[in-house]
């Protein structure tokens, strides 16, 4: 039986493959768009999802975010951090997830990211893809 194998392998051993998405997670919310194929684009926008919805899931106590937010932070919430520095390397961008992307995408449940296909690439015809993080007050189309 094949129950939970559904992840692309992308032709890359598995720590490599890590290793690959880590960069792209990192970079993705760095410059908040990436261009990479299809089917990295769509194993990233997997893990992008998760780490956002896990720096939204325990809020300051006061509500507010302020530079002394490692000395409030609640047990709940430090381990939201570290798990999610199990996928972005840098340390400003995860300052950045939990300050920036928290608040920003605070009433929207799910859907961070948008993925816009274009075309093929010249060396060696494989799909392209452009990865998004979608803007602060745009709301999805009914």
């Amino acid at each position: 039986m094949r129950h939970l194998k559904g992840r692309r392998k992308l032709n890359r051993t598995s720590s490599h493959r890590i290793a690959m998405l880590r960069n792209l997670v990192t970079s993705l919310l760095m410059h908040e768009q990436i261009t990479t194929t299809d089917a990295k684009a769509k194993e990233l926008r997997r893990i992008v999802e998760r780490v956002i919805t896990l720096s939204k899931r325990v809020p300051l106590e006061d509500g507010g975010v302020e530079a002394g937010a490692a000395e409030k932070a609640t047990p709940d919430r430090l381990h939201a951090i570290r798990l999610a520095r199990r996928w972005v390397n840098d340390r400003e961008v995860l300052r950045r997830l939990f300050k920036e992307y928290s608040v920003r995408f605070r009433d929207r449940q799910g859907g961070y990211t948008r993925i816009v296909k274009l075309g093929f690439r010249a060396g060696d015809n494989a799909s392209m893809s452009l990865v998004q993080l979608l803007p602060a007050d745009r709301m999805p189309a009914i």
